[in-house]
């Protein structure tokens, strides 16, 4: 009645074209409609802010450019992710979502330097090496002179020379004192205590019980031996832990010559003082003196004091305690002695001491000595023009050096000796009867006894003149002790490493007990900024200071100098020997077939290998495959390498 036909419920089937899963379809159609439109809102939203912030950042930009006055030509060098100096990153501009790329040169100068200065001197180093603009950012003064005072808070002046400030910091950066132990458990390499106010590391000297350094601004730290406790509670003795300022004004100071610490009771300090002027007068007069300090307690016992017209620069000791001679040298490259007693120096008294102009002076006054070194019984001098010149005061130390007595007097043992040179010296190292030589072309000359191989020539012959070394060149420090030398050279790489010959008893050649002939690599950690060594019967010391405009300028020698350039041709077919290489290689064949047993000839072939002129990495790996096949000729384990190796 009035009531349409009713819709049956049956099974789903397929949506019919007018049924009503057309309704569904058309709601759904307008749905999908509203959706849409909501996602263009809010693309037209995003849209806006991304303009508003564009237009912030713009303004932002156009401000910064106002502040620091930046000419637009600049505007180009904008850099996201590269280098400031290299121009924009390719297709950064098609890139969006990212925002504009802005330039490290578009902050002002002393924002970037003052970011800079945070960093580790070897992180600004290297990035001073990635462009040119952060070389010259790198490389400013003020970014050093900030880097210095965080460095030494204490440091006022920033000291001398074309760049004071970088100088400085990296003076600060690089010093410290190292050492190891010969006997002992423990063969490591440790670090002394660092005083806070050293200004970099100019020399140090070991005495019996402490060590004494000299900084760049003359102050004279005394580094003592103490017992302290580990981090196990335990008390143990340890070298140089704690520090006290000895003097200030220092110039230079020495001790006994001899290679045994236990000699050197007294320590001479070579200072500066202001003295009271004359009667009558206003002021005070600055003038040199020789102040004598007792090397256990630090305590000054005596003191000398000079005429305020002598200037003096260097200060060496030769000579027994009881007829002790002091040598000084002047700026003007002269040379004055005086004798004391030093048994007794400790007696309180006060007299007058005379001056006497040294023989080398008198004898050659046209001669200006540059520096000296001395032994208990012989004196060196080098001067100015790279000259050499000789004093032997005892017939033994004469005979060891230069294999005779036809020349000596023992009536008149000042009487210089000149050395025969084919250079220029520039550094000397001088040992208690032999001695070594440096050239301005990096040349190593030894010359003396040679009893047990401390020439390093690869026999034990003895060198009545300066004879080189072919197989070192350019070393940074020479050092020659009793009956054995040292040499610290360079490595293409720039890592350091310590070479050494003659005796190695007492565990003074570390990885060679027995001793070399000729100069073979230490096992010994050395130092990237290491530039000066000693040796002592107890320890091995090394020094670290990197000075960036003091330091040995080696030149290029000659090509007609060279050894082992090829001689001229005799003829069509001659074979050519490139400085006698083949002639060396059969004597080192020779030499190992003379060799007993096989453990003799792979020392004799270690030797060989330091003699070669290899690379640090060759001449490391044909030790260690020696090593190995040594151990393994020997029936013991090939274990874990040495990490000090």
């Amino acid at each position: 009645m009035g009531e349409g036909p009713r819709r049956q419920r049956g099974p789903r089937g397929p949506p019919s074209p007018g049924g009503g899963h057309g309704v569904g379809k058309a709601a759904g159609t307008g749905a999908k409609e509203l959706t849409t439109g909501g996602l263009g809102a809010r693309r037209d939203e995003g849209k806006s802010r991304e303009g508003a912030v564009r237009m912030v950042r713009r303004s932002r930009r156009r401000k910064l450019q106002k502040v620091t006055r930046l000419c637009g030509r600049e505007e180009g060098l904008r850099v996201k992710r590269s280098c400031p100096s290299c121009g924009p990153e390719p297709g950064g501009e098609e890139k969006k979502g990212r925002g504009n790329p802005i330039s490290v040169q578009l902050f002002p100068p002393e924002l970037v330097e003052h970011i800079i200065s945070f960093l580790p001197v070897r992180d600004v180093v290297a990035l001073g090496q990635t462009c040119h603009y952060f070389h010259e950012v790198c490389d400013a003064e003020g970014v050093w002179r900030r880097i210095c005072r965080r460095l030494s808070p204490r440091l006022r002046e920033q000291g001398s020379g074309v760049r004071p400030w970088k100088r400085a910091a990296i003076l600060n950066y690089t010093k410290g004192l190292y050492f190891q132990a010969f006997g002992g458990r423990r063969r490591c390499l440790s670090k002394s205590v660092a005083p806070l106010l050293a200004h970099g590391y100019r020399r140090f000297l070991p005495t019996k019980d402490h060590v004494f350094i000299l900084d760049y601004a003359g102050t004279l730290f005394f580094l003592k031996n103490a017992l302290v406790s580990s981090t196990l509670g335990q008390i143990q003795w340890k070298r140089a832990c704690r520090y006290v300022v000895l003097c200030r004004g220092a110039k230079d100071f020495a001790s006994d010559p001899r290679c045994d610490t236990v000699y050197r009771k007294y320590l001479y300090v070579l200072a500066t003082r202001e003295q009271p002027g004359m009667v009558g007068t206003t002021g005070s007069r600055a003038c040199d003196c020789v102040e004598v300090y007792l090397q256990s307690s630090g305590q000054r016992v005596f003191k000398m004091t000079f005429h305020h017209s002598m200037s003096f620069k260097q200060i060496v000791l030769v000579g027994q305690e009881t007829q002790r001679a002091l040598l000084l040298l002047t700026e003007e490259g002269k040379i004055y002695s005086l004798v004391v007693n030093e048994t007794q120096l400790d007696q309180p008294r006060s007299y007058t001491i005379q001056l006497a102009l040294r023989k080398v002076s008198r004898c050659l006054p046209h001669l200006r000595v540059a520096c000296m070194a001395s032994n208990q019984s012989s004196t060196l001098y080098i001067t100015d023009q790279g000259g050499v010149y000789f004093e032997v005061h005892t017939p033994g130390v004469y005979r060891d050096l230069f294999g005779t007595l036809q020349a000596f007097d023992p009536l008149d043992q000042q009487m210089p000796l000149a050395l025969s040179l084919p250079a220029k010296i520039l550094f000397c190292a001088l040992g208690y009867n032999h001695l070594g030589l440096v050239d301005e072309f990096g040349r190593i000359f030894m010359q003396g006894n040679n009893r047990y191989g401390q020439l390093g020539t690869g026999d034990k012959m003895d060198r009545g003149e300066p004879t080189q070394v072919h197989y070192l060149q350019r070393p940074i420090a020479l050092w020659c002790g009793l009956n054995h030398s040292l040499v610290l050279s360079q490595s293409s790489d720039f890592s350091k490493e310590l070479l050494g010959c003659g005796c190695g008893a007492g565990g003074r050649l570390p990885g060679w007990p027995k001793g070399s002939a000729s100069f073979v690599k230490l096992h010994v950690k050395v130092p990237l900024c290491a530039c000066s060594l000693c040796s002592t019967r107890e320890c091995l010391y090394m020094l670290s200071s990197h000075d960036i405009e003091h330091h040995p300028t080696y030149r290029d020698l000659p090509a007609s100098r060279v050894v082992g350039t090829p001689e001229p041709s005799l003829g069509p077919g001659a074979s050519q020997d490139p400085g006698g290489t083949a002639r060396a290689c059969e004597e080192y064949l020779s030499q190992i077939h003379s060799c007993p047993t096989l453990q003799d000839r792979m020392e004799k072939m270690k030797e060989i290998v330091g003699w070669m002129p290899l690379m640090a990495a060759q001449k490391d790996f044909f030790w260690e495959a020696l090593d190995m096949l040594q151990r393994a000729a020997a029936g013991v384990g090939p274990g874990p390498p040495n990490p000090e190796s």
